[in-house]
């Protein structure tokens, strides 16, 4: 059985990251793959310490070399895209070289301020790189690197999470508003805009994740100036699916996503999103959802008090469409395929 080997920083957590190399796990498995997961931090079927974003040290390059021998395609989660640990990102780069693999690219450098100078992901002819956005293939291209965008994939029947006992954990009344922000608290996030935006609606904010790069100092500042009721954090044993189902709204106000799962996690979860200036919502929006943003606020909050299922039902159909998980072996074979023709282009994902 050929083998597939998925690298990261940090596998099994919350983050998009991680969620998305979950499904492409589940997709290459459906078409014959074995799969072993290989991470710096977090729960992987072999942890190489020096891959883990502000490692002290790089990974040794046996130690790595021994994690990816038996694998015929490495698929790599972003250790190639943002320098968040350099060191990793060169051996990386060393280890593939010749080698197929894919280069599953989330965010890239110059799309984060601090990384602006930072130059674009290593090539290779063996290699191809995905994108899960249509920017990021048109910002590698400027780059001469070519790559094609396989969107992030949505179980469209996601299963239904328990509201009233969620909410009764949360000590969220019956008739009391809940607006959800299903993130981590990073400067981006724009949380104090989630809470102003909670604010006017008369809705007890939710903060699912937690702080992470530094963010905890501002987020506290944050929420000690709020002017409405906070819930931080899931109550035990609560999953996604629950904090969907709990809240009556969810707000996504970023400056910058490189998909934003919310987006479409609350059109399959039948959520009306509130959603920030970013450009790859733009981008996602073209599909054919219907969102409020910071601008129709008072929309949103006559849409709540008077609810229209048609909404949900148009933005439900939108991503059952064209971001089905479904779709994703299909799409994903493609890629392989391309690995498997010299000189090959991978096929776009939309």
């Amino acid at each position: 059985m050929p083998t597939a080997a998925i690298v990261s920083f940090r596998l099994g957590g919350g983050d998009g990251v991680s969620v998305e190399a979950a499904k492409w796990a589940g997709a290459l498995r459906q078409l014959g793959l074995g799969v072993v997961t290989v991470a710096g931090a977090g729960t992987a079927d072999r942890i190489v310490e020096g891959l883990a974003i502000g490692a002290p040290a790089g990974p040794d390059p046996s130690e790595l070399g021994r994690a990816l021998a038996a694998a015929d395609v490495v698929v790599v989660e972003n250790v190639c895209s943002l320098p968040l640990n350099r060191r990793a990102w060169e051996a990386m780069a060393r280890a593939l070289a010749g080698r197929p693999a894919i280069l599953h690219h989330h965010d890239l450098p110059w799309q984060r301020a601090r990384f602006a100078g930072c130059p674009p992901p290593p090539d290779d002819p063996a290699w191809r790189h995905i994108t899960i956005n249509e920017q990021s293939r048109r910002e590698l291209a400027a780059h001469g690197i070519a790559a094609a965008t396989l969107y992030n994939s949505f179980d469209p029947d996601p299963p239904p999470g328990r509201r009233e006992r969620t909410r009764a954990a949360l000590g969220i009344g019956p008739h009391e508003r809940l607006l959800l922000q299903p993130t981590r608290a990073l400067e981006r996030k724009r949380i104090g805009a989630a809470v102003a935006l909670a604010e006017r609606l008369g809705a007890t904010y939710w903060l699912l994740g937690p702080a992470e790069d530094g963010y905890g100092p501002e987020l506290e500042r944050v929420l000690a100036a709020a002017g409405c009721p906070l819930r931080r954090g899931r109550p035990p044993g609560a999953t996604v699916a629950d904090a969907y189902a709990a809240c009556d709204a969810v707000a996504l106000l970023s400056s910058w996503e490189g998909f934003g799962n919310p987006a479409l996690e609350s059109a399959t979860h039948r959520r009306p999103l509130c959603i920030g200036p970013y450009p790859v919502a733009a981008e996602l929006a073209a599909f054919g959802f219907e969102w409020f943003t910071e601008e129709s606020a008072e929309r949103m909050e006559r849409w709540l008090a008077a609810p229209d299922g048609r909404l949900l039902d148009r933005n439900a159909a939108v991503a059952r469409r064209h971001f089905d998980l479904a779709d994703l072996p299909v799409r994903l074979g493609g890629v392989l395929r391309s690995l498997a023709a010299p000189g090959g282009s991978a096929t776009p994902g939309r």
